[in-house]
């Protein structure tokens, strides 16, 4: 089960988030008190790996804590939705006899009262087609005793007419009732009205058909609801993914006192710092396999006079306390360092007494030292991935996780070793974390970030639309996606410091497009870059010529500009060309001299008709709409023109940003390297390499 999107609401400062949309990274950025940490707790609290426990007096909005404290029904404070893997699909096809189309999603809510709910969206609810079924099989057994032979007896001819007359009654029945089940239940029992007379008769083997047929119908029709079927509700309760949580407060000291240890781990009063440490501890003596009393214990000194065996005792006791520290910290020490790339690190852990330290050396510096004396970002790092490694069980299967401001104490070229982190750590677990660093989002992957802002009501929101808060009125809004500009800042000054080839496009979308196009004609072995092709967005064409400035700085060099076709465009380019491009014109292109349409974008690069079917998917569905977006579009015309007035004609809503959320759509299918967007077969695809050799 894979984590689609998510939707918060009435939990602490979020009212209502909307919807937000799940990668395999997600990054939800924002200042300070903006309420990133309110969005990813209740996800915590939807299926805890471990601890996450619902606190009414913390998670409740305090506004409507009044309201809500004992109220009979509590709000619903999450709800999450899932995409199923085919072998899931297919299995819960057969426990339910539902097919496994209606499996595509499952939305899971949760309220504060701790009980789940189950929503199938694409459950076929409609049991109209049965009533058709009905009539086909009674119609059937008319045509069957209607071409019967006529009888050679006056009693065989009435029983006939009989028989035909309670045909017609049935047909009625099944007009008679609204709801589908009661209808076929009637018939059911009007066909057992038969007379042992009439069942005698040469209808009789027709009449049993049919009853059976109807009997078959009426199964179908009470089959339980998805939501209701306890057996589909377990099984999704055993496939769903777990949630780690983790923020900085876990970090763990070097000298731990057990008894404190064992006093801490069984309270339930604690404060939020000391709760995650404790936490963290109690994650540290289950990867050492034993409980903070058994090595307590173990090491235990005995006074006064000891007879020879109490003494051999007490020495196996801490020497099997020793082995078994040694085993916990070599193992760990080979895990940690498969992920942690800033060293070579070795860890001991090590008990003395009522004292259980940790120690740590490294190929730099041999001597060991206290954990707590190494820099925070390791002390972060331990702490973190010790509390993954045990409550995903080890095998980091099946668990998404949520990180609040991971590596907030990190050098900022650590935090990008985190990259390398996360991105390989992704491959199995979905990624959620809040930041407000910029070393933190990866200016190449926009389409992951999620700007978190509070809207003029005081409450959370969040938003794939990075400039969603811009819009806003309140003071000093625009600061939420201050670490998505300095990203993109960085990334700029990085193409002046390292082996880059910066190449300026419009906005947000062109990136994602482009970026999608790179990796794919890179993995085909149509394009071997010698520099890494970095596509920098400058908010619009009145961005273009001052970013390409920066960039040019003293050198000849400009970098190229990638402009759309329309009216703005055109201008730019024209402009560029005859002012600060005049010597360079060859680098400013327009994507329409790659496109079929006269002033294309970038999404026409793309085929129509592929395109076109993920648009027709993307766009909302209205039940009144009887025409699909790929049923109307044509070739010759700009797609995003088309999509805004097939919106306007159907009444349909696109949300702001909704080009970004298109073209991480679109990426997504991309990079997964089917044929859905594009193949090398496609007439488009040899003018995008012809674009890329531009580059």
């Amino acid at each position: 089960m894979i984590l689609h999107s998510f939707r918060v609401k009435e939990f602490r400062s979020v009212q209502d988030s909307g919807w937000i949309d799940a990668e395999q990274i997600t990054a939800l950025i924002g200042t300070n008190e903006s309420g990133k940490t309110n969005i990813l707790l209740p996800l915590w609290k939807l299926n805890p790996a471990d601890e996450g426990k619902i606190d009414l007096k913390d998670d409740l909005p305090r506004d409507k804590y009044h309201l809500y404290r004992d109220a009979l029904v509590k709000p619903v404070f999450i709800s999450a939705k899932y995409v199923l893997s085919s072998d899931e699909k297919m299995e819960l096809s057969k426990i339910s006899g539902h097919s496994s189309n209606e499996f595509s999603e499952v939305v899971v809510s949760k309220d504060f009262d701790n009980n789940l709910f189950w929503e199938f969206p694409n459950e076929n609810s409609d049991a109209s087609h049965l009533i058709a079924s009905a009539s086909s099989v009674l119609a059937e057994c008319r045509q069957t005793i209607e071409a019967s032979k006529s009888a050679v007896s006056k009693p065989e001819d009435e029983r006939k007419k009989k028989a035909l007359a309670i045909i017609e009654t049935l047909c009625d029945l099944l007009k008679k009732y609204d709801d589908v089940s009661v209808a076929l239940k009637a018939v059911q029992d009007k066909l057992e009205e038969f007379d042992e007379d009439v069942k005698t008769s040469i209808a009789c083997a027709s009449i049993l058909d049919a009853a059976q047929k109807i009997q078959l119908l009426i199964n179908e029709s009470t089959k339980p609801t998805l939501s209701n079927s306890k057996q589909v509700t377990d099984f999704l309760k055993s496939k769903m993914p777990r949630y780690v949580y983790y923020s900085n407060y876990g970090n763990l000291d070097s000298q731990i006192y057990l008894p404190q240890v064992l006093d801490n781990i069984g309270k339930q009063n604690l404060g939020v710092k000391e709760a995650a440490k404790a936490r963290t501890l109690k994650t540290l003596f289950k990867f050492v396999d034993l409980d903070p009393k058994e090595i307590t214990d173990l090491g235990a000194e005995t006074t006064g006079n000891l007879t020879p065996e109490q003494i051999t005792a007490i020495s196996d006791k801490k020497k099997e306390r020793e082995i078994l520290l040694a085993s916990a910290s070599s193992s760990f020490t080979k895990s940690f360092n498969e992920w942690w790339k800033q060293g070579n690190y070795t860890f001991e852990f090590q008990a003395d007494g009522n004292f259980f330290r940790i120690w740590v050396s490294d190929s730099v510096r041999p001597e060991r030292i206290e954990l707590e004396a190494r820099s925070t970002g390791l002390q972060w790092f331990f702490s973190f991935y010790l509390v993954f490694l045990v409550e995903s069980e080890l095998h980091h299967q099946n668990a998404i996780l949520l990180l609040d401001e991971p590596g907030v104490t990190l050098h900022p070229l650590a935090q990008k070793d985190l990259f390398l982190f996360f991105e390989n750590l992704s491959k199995c677990n979905q990624i959620l974390y809040t930041t407000h660093s910029p070393f933190m989002v990866d200016s190449n992957h926009l389409e992951r970030v999620r700007s978190v802002y509070i809207d003029t009501n005081g409450k959370t929101v969040a938003s794939p639309d990075l400039r969603a808060a811009e819009r806003m009125k309140g003071k000093n809004q625009p600061q939420s996606i201050y670490p998505a500009h300095a990203a993109l800042g960085l990334s700029v000054s990085d193409t002046l410091l390292i082996n880059c080839r910066p190449v300026l496009v419009e906005g947000e979308s062109d990136q994602v497009y482009l970026s999608a196009l790179k990796s794919l004609l890179i993995s085909k072995g149509k394009i071997a870059p010698l520099k890494e092709i970095v596509f920098i967005p400058t908010g619009g064409t009145k961005g273009v010529k001052a970013t390409a400035a920066i960039l040019s700085g003293t050198s000849e060099e400009k970098p190229p500009i990638i402009l759309d076709g329309d009216k703005p465009g055109m201008k730019t380019a024209m402009e560029l060309k005859s002012d600060f491009y005049a010597t360079s014109q060859d680098k400013v292109i327009c994507v329409s001299d790659y496109t079929t349409v006269e002033n294309g974008e970038t999404e026409d690069l793309f085929p129509k008709d592929k395109l076109a079917r993920i648009i027709g998917k993307f766009l909302p569905r209205l039940e009144e709409v009887d025409e699909d977006f790929d049923d109307i579009v044509v070739s010759d015309k700009p797609i995003c023109d088309q999509i805004e007035e097939f919106a306007k004609a159907h009444g349909i809503m696109l949300e702001p940003g909704w080009k970004v959320r298109l073209a991480t759509t679109v990426k997504r299918e991309v990079l997964k390297g089917n044929d859905k967007v594009i193949c090398e077969t496609d007439p488009e695809f040899s003018r995008i390499i012809e674009l890329f050799s531009k580059l």
